[in-house]
């Protein structure tokens, strides 16, 4: 080893879905199928690009304005950043400075576990039980933070807002995070308890229901006082975080709320329909709230159909370890994307 090599900052990296350049039937990374609201083509079409040889505004201003107007909070309340990735990062830097270990899942979003390695973080992962639940006894000890998604990834098992607040409760002494990236596929989402916790920090994207994962939107809701040193954070890191096209675009897809409820509805039906094709075709899916069902099947090898539907050029996410070695997780795509990935399976298993 070199002599600068010991000072070297080693992770076990997140690895993201595969990106296919050719035409494929993506179905590994949750984008929605839909295009974003119209109001955001409109803008990218009539964008000044002379605009861009300025910084945007550090404080984002007019986004932050219309997410607290559409949630009904005080703009002191929103803090918004590059994906919902670089929120989450921003809120373990902030928040997660104890000695006691973060409680998180054992089978969740695995950048928590990356963030918390990074930033030297002490951590413990919580096993789900034999259900792929969340067992919120485990989260009532001593700890130096919880952070949860809900639904969770990448089961897609969505709980209750009792049950998450009774998480919650346990635990007012440490900052909570819940992390809702697939909240609008679900049902009542944690921002409800706000006005009860000031512990509470609740984040969602614009990745998944807004059709905008090209452009990098997410954003945390919490008490004036904790957005406040998340911004101070923020500004300590990078003050211009939020580009222009980003602000002008977030800005549309929030004001059309009756497209945004369109597209979700359309999602949701379409994951109910194909849930009852997968059940037909022997699959046994977990209770999905999300944009994507998590699948297995008793006769057939999950990494075995991973490959034959990559060469048939159709793209799902599998990752092979553990508990989860024989699921699929399976976007849910347009009507006519799920009849080409059950046309696949019925072609498979008659043969």
């Amino acid at each position: 080893m070199k002599a600068f090599e010991k000072n070297i900052r080693r992770v076990e990296p997140y690895v993201p879905g595969e990106q296919p350049q050719h035409k494929v039937i993506k179905l590994n990374t949750n984008e929605n199928p839909y295009p974003p609201a119209p109001g955001v083509k409109k803008v990218l079409e009539q964008m000044d690009a002379d605009r861009l040889r300025l910084y945007p505004d550090p404080e984002a201003s007019v986004l932050v304005e219309a997410l607290a107007e559409h949630y009904g909070v005080g703009k002191g309340q929103v803090f918004v950043g590059v994906g919902s990735d670089d929120v989450l990062s921003m809120c373990f830097l902030t928040f997660f400075n104890s000695e006691k270990p973060v409680l998180f899942p054992d089978i969740t979003y695995s950048f928590y576990k990356v963030w918390a390695e990074l930033y030297r973080i002490p951590y413990e992962c919580q096993k789900l039980d034999e259900s792929f639940r969340i067992v919120r006894e485990d989260y009532y000890k001593e700890n130096g933070g919880v952070i949860f998604p809900n639904p969770n990834a990448p089961t897609g098992i969505y709980e209750g807002l009792e049950f998450v607040e009774d998480i919650i409760a346990h635990n007012q002494d440490v900052i909570v995070i819940v992390d809702e990236a697939y909240i609008d596929f679900a049902g009542k989402s944690a921002l409800e308890l706000l006005e009860r916790y000031e512990n509470l920090i609740v984040v969602q994207t614009f990745s998944k229901a807004r059709s905008m994962a090209g452009m990098r939107i997410g954003y945390a809701i919490a008490s004036p006082e904790l957005i406040k040193h998340l911004n101070d954070v923020k500004y300590s890191f990078n003050s211009y975080t939020m580009n222009q096209t980003s602000l002008a675009c977030g800005v549309e897809a929030v004001k059309d709320q009756a497209y945004f409820e369109r597209t979700v509805k359309q999602i949701v039906d379409t994951r109910a329909w194909a849930v009852k094709q997968f059940e037909e075709l022997g699959f046994t899916c977990l209770d999905s709230g999300a944009n994507f069902v998590f699948v297995t099947h008793p006769a057939h090898d999950a990494g075995e159909l991973f490959e034959e539907l990559k060469k048939d050029g159709i793209y799902v996410r599998y990752w092979g370890s553990g508990r989860i070695r024989q699921y699929l997780r399976i976007t849910i795509g347009t009507r006519e994307e799920m009849e080409a990935l059950f046309a696949f399976f019925r072609n498979k298993f008659i043969d």
